[in-house]
């Protein structure tokens, strides 16, 4: 199907249903943005609710809901997202002042998000094209005023091989476990939080969209080497504060949780698993400093009160490292064959789908109090049931 004069694509009712079906399946909320190409637009290229509000009501026809949104993707690069030619900060800000008062009449529940930026902490994004300049959040801010029930922005610590020779920043494979790669998440959250307290938000903090690499991810995206870069990037966002964080994508391109063609689940899916069936939602001091080669979280233990949950990750190729825990745990360690692979291991048993796709259980192993090896290039979670967490 063409699009009309004024977009670029087509999202269809039955497609959009199925976004809905899919989030009722999985107990799942909708975290969406709107159409802003000149399309939506009156003669004098301002912002207009027709199509957000067509777009709200076959929502609700179909028994869904959308639980936040920003107003449109990643402003600072407008023209990507399908602004006009020339969208600036003052039209940003033009637009969301129509937008706002428009969600509060129509869309009372939905929590308003923004502004949903990127680009702007690594490398020079700015660069892309000489077409696209990069907008920069300070100003977004200043012309949209207050509204937005969260502060969001989205991270790329690099742009995916794909985009070679766009001028975009690039990493490779030999940096995956760095501590200058893994920090990049860190760098992000900091320039972000400083536009947030300087405007005086007051709002939690989302991210939105991240991944290893924008535009589809490295091909190691999809292998056991990015579980490290994922990991590491929740632990530390959890632990700056940040509330949501939303991966992209569940079953697209290499950043893909699942492959795309066959569903199979991917490194990074295992390991979204272990984190949510251990990680609770309460952030702790582990008492250990990060140091290049070992990353220690601590958060209370999901579903056990008093219980804590420690991720150990050994981000060294060659070397093991140790923890001393004074108690007994339950041990589940994630290793590959290699780092690049596609299969991985817990506790040295391969992670894949049963016979009719179910999930296996992911199931501990008992650890005595004392010393803890960390193999080389792995990750370890200990749930410890009797830690006596007060938190």
């Amino acid at each position: 199907m063409s699009p009309p004069a004024g977009f670029d694509g087509v999202l269809s009712r039955q497609e959009w249903k199925g976004v809905v079906d899919f989030a009722h399946a999985v107990n799942a909320e909708i975290v969406t943005s709107f159409a802003i190409s000149p399309g939506t637009r009156d003669t004098n290229r301002v912002w207009t609710p027709a199509q957000a509000r067509r777009f709200l009501d076959y929502t609700k026809s179909v028994g869904g809901s959308i639980a936040a949104a920003e107003f449109m993707n990643e402003p600072t690069m407008a023209m990507m997202g399908g602004a006009p030619v020339g969208y600036d900060a003052t039209a940003y800000g033009r637009d969301f002042k129509v937008f706002l008062p428009f969600v509060k009449q129509e869309a009372p529940d939905m929590l308003i998000l923004g502004p949903g930026s990127v680009g702007e902490t690594v490398g020079d994004w700015g660069m892309a094209t000489k077409t696209m300049p990069l907008l920069n959040t300070r100003d977004l801010l200043a012309a949209s005023g207050p509204g937005v029930d969260a502060f969001s922005y989205h991270h790329y610590g690099a742009a995916s091989e794909r985009a070679a020779g766009t001028g975009m920043p690039m990493t490779s494979a030999g940096d995956a476990l760095s501590d200058e790669w893994l920090a990049r998440t860190d760098q992000t959250l900091a320039f972000y939080k400083h536009l947030h307290d300087e405007f005086d938000l007051g709002k939690p903090i989302w991210v939105t969209e991240t991944a290893d690499a924008a535009c589809g991810g490295n091909p190691w995206a999809s292998t056991f080497l990015d579980t490290f870069r994922y990991l590491d990037q929740l632990g530390r966002l959890a632990k700056g504060g940040v509330n949501v964080v939303i991966h992209n994508t569940l079953d697209a391109s290499d950043y893909g949780l699942l492959d795309e063609k066959t569903l199979t689940p991917r490194p990074n899916y295992w390991a979204a698993l272990l984190w949510r069936k251990l990680m609770g939602t309460t952030v702790l001091e582990s008492g250990v400093p990060m140091r290049e080669g070992l990353h220690l979280y601590a958060h209370s233990l999901r579903g056990h009160p008093g219980g804590v949950a420690l991720m150990a990750i050994n981000t060294s190729r060659t070397q093991s490292v140790s923890i001393d825990l004074p108690v007994e745990s339950e041990r589940f360690t994630l290793t590959a064959r290699k780092l690049e692979h596609r299969h991985i291991q817990l506790n040295g048993q391969e992670l894949k789908l049963g016979a009719n796709d179910e999930i296996p259980l992911l199931r501990g192993q008992p650890t005595p109090a004392g010393r803890i090896e960390l193999p080389r290039g792995s990750i370890t979670f200990l749930a410890i049931l009797e830690a006596r967490n007060g938190n």
